[in-house]
């Protein structure tokens, strides 16, 4: 990752989807996690303080050294047990069937290949086990959907890759993973970037 992603697309974000109003959101997603959980797109370790008391160990994957270095704070501090277990999602180093759950938040967007990430998310989890997911996508409504793909032409440039218009629902069947809960919802963000996906998912 360079300059402008480390340094300022990634502390704007962090800003940004740190806020009260997308705590919330992370409150609810982590909720329900247990055991050994795999965390794609860990960035500075924003959702550390939600993860459950049932989480014994997190294995984080994450492209950047910078976010890694900075959530450094956040994970002495967690009684979760936080590994570094690889930096690319599409490609993750882990066993099939070796976590008990996954978890990935505002992190699909910027992915090259989203549905090869999933593959592999899929490929690690354990029979039973399931993908939280809080990502933002593809708006349902038509306007607001045209605006995204039009906005995307240009956005992924400034903003360290990330797609407006990524179909998150078809993402997942198309990895072969099946919706056990999904919802969507626009909090007082603008809608263009703020058409969130919360729920989970099986293999």
């Amino acid at each position: 990752m360079g300059w402008w992603d480390d340094q300022v697309v990634a502390r704007v974000a962090a800003r940004l989807l740190g806020s009260r109003t997308v705590s919330s959101y992370r409150e609810r997603v982590c909720a329900g996690l247990a055991g050994t959980v795999l965390e794609i797109g860990f960035g500075t370790g924003t959702n550390v303080p939600w993860y459950p008391a049932g989480v014994r160990r997190v294995l984080a994957v994450d492209p950047s050294d910078a976010a890694w270095s900075r959530s450094g704070t956040l994970r002495a501090a967690s009684p979760v047990q936080v590994l570094r277990a690889g930096a690319d999602a599409q490609s993750i180093p882990l066993d099939d069937a070796s976590v008990d759950f996954a978890l990935t938040t505002f992190t699909l967007c910027t992915v090259p290949d989203p549905v090869a990430a999933l593959c592999e998310v899929a490929r690690v989890l354990r029979p039973g086990g399931t993908l939280h997911l809080l990502e933002h996508g593809l708006a349902g409504e038509e306007r607001v959907a045209r605006r995204q793909r039009s906005t995307t032409r240009w956005w992924p440039h400034l903003a360290g890759g990330c797609h407006l218009d990524r179909d998150v629902p078809a993402m997942c069947e198309e990895a072969g993973l099946h919706v056990v809960r999904m919802a969507t919802s626009e909090p007082a963000m603008p809608r263009v970037f703020f058409h969130l996906y919360e729920g989970e998912v099986s293999a």
